[in-house]
């Protein structure tokens, strides 16, 4: 009997510091700023600049992906602004070879994971709900867990996380009601659903 008990005790506690392990920001990488070809601040340019998350990620509303923006987007600035800078070398290389810039992804969803960028943006959720306040990371991290708890949180009680269209990307929003009465509006305005079958993410 006490084998038993022992065994019971020691596959508890293996589940137990397995989903611990599996929580941490070590497994997650919650945090975790990547290194990428050119240190690109976003806030600099969201925060200080004030450019729109649309005008780079231009597909955001409209596609599947949001898109790493091409190089010529960069250079719509980098042509006349720090056009010495050995930092940004990568960038004119890129445009004058007509060669990627092989960014190490932030966001990396498992391939089992069907994510759509604009029906979430349609639905009204924000920039900031996914990606925090993107406007002041120097480097950028991956802000949530990206767990699927995580995600269904959102899917099975939207509400808290919508805000109007002319709001997706402000940073730092705060509505102007309380978010129980916008979210509850927003839900019957856009018609968003409680989505949370298996094949809603997995198909």
């Amino acid at each position: 009997m006490s084998i038993v008990i022992g065994v019971i005790v020691l596959g508890a506690a293996g589940g137990a510091l397995f989903e611990l392990i599996a929580d941490s920001r070590y497994a997650t990488r919650q945090g975790d700023a990547r290194e990428q070809p050119i240190p690109f601040s976003h806030m600099h340019h969201v925060g200080s600049m004030g450019i729109d998350c649309r005008y780079c990620h231009t597909s955001v509303d409209n596609s599947d992906w949001a898109v790493i923006p091409p190089t010529k987007t960069c250079m719509n600035c980098h042509s006349q602004i720090w056009v010495g800078s050995s930092t940004l070398e990568p960038v004119r290389e890129s445009y004058r070879t007509n060669q990627s810039i092989k960014w190490t992804k932030v966001y990396d969803l498992p391939d089992y994971v069907y994510f759509n960028h604009s029906i979430h943006v349609k639905k009204g959720v924000g920039c900031e709900t996914c990606h925090g306040r993107i406007d002041q990371q120097a480097l950028t991290w991956q802000e949530p867990s990206l767990q699927m708890r995580w995600c269904l949180d959102c899917h099975r009680n939207p509400a808290p996380n919508l805000r109007p269209a002319d709001k997706i990307t402000t940073m730092g929003y705060v509505p102007s009601e309380p978010q129980e009465v916008l979210g509850a509006r927003l839900m019957k305005e856009n018609h968003v659903q409680k989505l949370d079958t298996c094949w809603t993410c997995h198909r």
